[in-house]
């Protein structure tokens, strides 16, 4: 038996969701420019069966400022995209990626003093 995890392009029984290189593509520059903005420090990827999530942390070591996830199966109804706020809530949910992540490209754009 095979314990290797498959390709996400596979299917069957142990297929495993995760974001494709153009997905990841534009959530890295938005994470680059964050991290020059000083805003983030951190960031992780979990890939499970039925979501694939982009964990992003002010410092490595607390509960995430924002998730943003994949849900392939939501494809159809609300969009497979979404982005959660540090206490769970859904600050955006669409079809289109770079839809979804201008919900936090706002936060770039602060009054200046």
């Amino acid at each position: 038996m095979n314990s290797l995890t498959p390709f996400p392009g596979k299917s069957g029984p142990d297929q495993v969701v995760a974001f494709h290189r153009t997905e990841l593509g534009p959530i890295m520059q938005l994470y680059g420019r964050m991290v020059a903005a000083g805003e983030w420090r951190d960031y992780g990827i979990s890939t499970l069966r039925d979501v694939a999530v982009f964990s992003v942390f002010r410092r490595t070591a607390e509960n995430p400022l924002y998730r943003i996830e994949k849900r392939p199966k939501l494809r159809q109804k609300q969009g497979e995209y979404a982005v959660f706020g540090m206490e769970g809530q859904v600050l955006k949910r669409g079809h289109d990626l770079g839809t979804v992540l201008r919900v936090l490209e706002r936060k770039l754009i602060r009054p200046v003093d």
